[in-house]
């Protein structure tokens, strides 16, 4: 058989293998009844984000000042805060805001991450050295008050809030694929891909790449979580998305003035990110059981 034959079989047995590992994840996940739930809870709050205006009973920022304050009721299920404004639509277009911070920033740190990731685990050397310091230097920075720091240099807003979150993200990413590179980089279908004179891109992004999706899947659900919950501190402490637009963070910020006699301010956007941040941890915690390795059956 020629050599182009062989690594043919090479790639078909490889990609074989994979789409079993893959299937066999998917079927862990689907028995681990927590996993589930999880992920059901995560999927409810993308439909209510996506179809907030057909659910929310009023616009997010329609005042009726004459109901200002009012406690839940027939009409108010969520009650109102101190401009009149309906609790429950603003709960429910908070989604939004929230659960596009959430997926944006971490889409961001994941892409920037992997690549410095992906570069210095493969190449090494004086290039490795440079970029893991950098790398070090945000890692030793704590990752709320990088954002903190970052949101105040660049002021508030949703754009500023992403941004602030997602470079607080990148090293997180950037350490796990380089350690995931490090391990697969001198295995034999990478020899085999080198031995064809395959260039240093073409080895990362169609052969190494896939084969570290795992661990990265795992990390990007569960970071999901940590970023909604960044984004209400930032909105909290007013660094963040700013009124009148509905974020649940900035919700609990105008409500903790009055929690003591108008506890519904707190309560529901509370309850909103507390159940959202839940169904990522869950369906984060699902997805690395099934990934590792070392619980495959």
């Amino acid at each position: 058989m020629s050599t182009a034959g062989a690594n043919a079989v090479s790639a078909g047995y490889a990609e074989t293998k994979k789409k079993g590992q893959w299937a066999s994840a998917v079927a862990r996940v689907k028995k681990n009844k927590l996993a589930m739930f999880g992920l059901a809870l995560v999927v409810i709050m993308i439909l209510v984000a996506i179809f907030a205006p057909l659910i929310a009973p009023y616009p997010y920022d329609e005042q009726h000042l004459a109901d200002s304050l009012l406690a839940p009721c027939a009409r108010y299920p969520f009650g109102t805060d101190r401009y009149g404004r309906c609790i429950l639509s603003r709960v429910i277009y908070g989604a939004r805001t929230s659960l596009l911070v959430g997926f944006a920033a971490v889409t961001v740190s994941a892409v920037i991450g992997g690549c410095i990731g992906a570069i210095a685990g493969f190449f090494g050397g004086v290039l490795d050295n440079v970029l893991m310091r950098l790398i070090d230097i945000i890692l030793a920075i704590p990752n709320m008050l990088l954002a903190i720091s970052i949101s105040a240099m660049m002021g508030t807003g949703l754009f500023n809030t992403i941004v602030a979150i997602s470079i607080s993200g990148i090293g997180e990413f950037a350490r796990i694929t380089r350690a995931s590179v490090l391990s697969v980089r001198d295995a034999e279908y990478v020899e085999a891909v080198r031995a064809i004179s395959a260039s240093n891109g073409r080895i990362i992004v169609r052969h190494i790449l896939p084969n570290i999706m795992a661990q990265l899947i795992v990390q990007y659900s569960l970071k999901i979580a940590s970023s909604i919950l960044a984004a209400a501190g930032l909105s909290f402490v007013g660094l963040g998305v700013q009124p009148p637009t509905a974020e649940w963070g900035a919700m609990l910020s105008a409500g903790r003035s009055l929690i003591r006699y108008n506890w519904w301010l707190t309560l529901f956007p509370g309850l909103a990110i507390m159940v959202t941040v839940y169904g990522f941890n869950l369906f984060g915690d699902g997805l690395r059981d099934a990934l590792d390795p070392r619980l495959k059956d």
